[in-house]
Parts: structure tokens; C-alpha cells; sequence
């Protein structure tokens, strides 16, 4: 028995080592990619201040190009609807799913989810980083559901939670990838997990459910992008 429990440890932490590789060769290419996007805006705003110039010495006439085929918005980046529909459904392990529609449209203001913490829907197009990433401040919900799209779980807290149970989930946080912690006053428990689609409310650090749920769910057949970066995000 002690073998195979060995077993399972050891098959983990290689998981956990190769996921950490796999994290920073994401981290190298996005450095490369930054740098490359830099230079395509700084050659787009030299176009587009000519372009404007050339607008303004023109016609006056207004141009609907820039909203989409026959002057239609082709999206709505400051909506503030989270976009969601549906409701919970408990299994009988107590986690709670999501039946209905998540939403993935990037916006850049406030959204209005229906659940707290949010389990999905419209969300800021930075995430915040969750490659371990222990937060001692309430982070803004459309960071946190971007990491959940990427296969992080978000674990949560309020002022009612044990420091002992905080403490204990922090380690765990922070020695495993696509996972981030942070406090979290309007939630229904003290101790709450979430991942995309998907919601559990934990006794303790020590209930079960908690390994229970990171292992289905950190980069689980339920992530939006699977491998998607959890770092160079929104940092600390």
C-alpha cells in the first residue's frame, strides 16, 4: 500500500515539474511575442495617425469601416452584462456545476455576474496570474474568471476563515501550478474553490474535497484554454 501511495506522490510531482517547464517556456514565447507586438503598434499608429490626417483634409463624410460590415459593432467591449445563462446543480460530492451558458467575450468594464465568487462569463482580457499566486487582496472578478479560463482553480476566503485553514491553503496554492488564492468578502462560506463551470464549498484545509477538487479541475477537461499562460498576467 505504501508503494503505490509513494507511487501516485512521485507521478504527481513529475505532473507538477512538467507543468511548471511547460509554464515557463509559455513565459519565454510571451516575452517574444510582447516584444514583437510592440513593434506591429508603434508601425500601426504611424499608419493610423496618416490615415487620420487624411480623414480630416477629406470629405467629412463619416466612415463605418471601423464598425464592421455596414456599420453594424461587430462587439460589444463595455458591456457590463457577464453575458451568462443558466443555474447550479449539486452533485452529489457538493460541487456545484453550471448548466447553461458561460460566456468568453473579453470587455474592458465592471461585469454583473450572476454567482459570487464567478465561475465563468465575459471577462477583462488580463488575467490575473496564477501560477501559484497567493493574493493578500480582493482581486477584481473579470482578472480572476480570464485565469479561470485558462485551467486555474480560485480558492477564496472570508474574514470568518481559520488563519490555520488560510495558512494550509496558501501552501498548497503555492506549490502548484494554475492555482491563485485571495480573500473574497461576498461569498455564501468562508472556504470556497472555484474552477470554470464549477464550485465547492470546503469545511477546512483538510476536507477532503479540497485534493479532491484540484485534482479534477487544475487544467481539467472543463478548461476553456487549456495551457493558455498563468503568468504576465495581473501581478501582485
Amino acid at each position: 500500500m505504501g508503494s503505490a501511495n509513494n507511487s501516485n506522490s512521485a507521478a504527481r510531482k513529475a505532473r507538477i515539474e512538467e507543468m511548471r517547464r511547460a509554464e515557463r517556456s509559455r513565459a519565454r514565447r510571451n516575452r517574444t511575442l510582447v516584444i514583437a507586438a510592440s513593434v506591429v503598434v508603434v508601425a500601426g499608429l504611424v499608419v493610423g495617425g496618416v490615415v487620420l490626417a487624411d480623414s480630416k483634409s477629406g470629405s467629412g463624410k463619416k466612415d463605418t469601416a471601423a464598425s464592421g460590415d455596414n456599420g453594424k459593432d461587430t462587439g460589444d467591449v463595455n458591456s457590463k452584462s457577464s453575458g451568462d445563462s443558466g443555474h447550479f446543480t449539486t452533485g452529489k460530492d457538493g460541487v456545484r456545476t453550471w448548466k447553461g451558458t458561460l460566456s468568453r467575450t473579453h470587455v474592458t468594464t465592471p461585469v454583473s455576474y450572476p454567482m459570487h465568487p464567478p465561475v465563468g462569463g465575459n471577462h477583462n482580457p488580463v488575467w490575473a496570474d496564477c501560477n501559484g499566486d497567493v493574493y493578500t487582496q480582493q482581486l477584481h472578478d473579470e482578472n480572476a474568471v480570464h485565469s479561470l479560463e485558462h485551467g486555474a482553480v480560485w480558492v477564496t476566503y472570508t474574514p470568518k476563515a481559520a488563519k490555520a485553514d488560510i495558512e494550509a491553503l496558501s501552501a498548497k496554492v503555492k506549490k502548484t501550478p494554475y492555482s491563485l488564492m485571495s480573500p473574497y468578502e461576498n461569498q455564501a462560506a468562508p472556504l470556497m474553490l472555484s474552477a470554470w463551470g464549477h464550485q465547492v464549498v470546503v469545511k477546512s484545509a483538510s476536507d477532503p474535497e479540497v485534493n479532491k477538487f484540484f485534482a479534477d479541475f487544475v487544467q481539467g477537461p472543463q478548461t476553456p484554454e487549456p495551457g493558455a499562460s498563468c503568468t504576465g498576467g495581473v501581478m501582485k
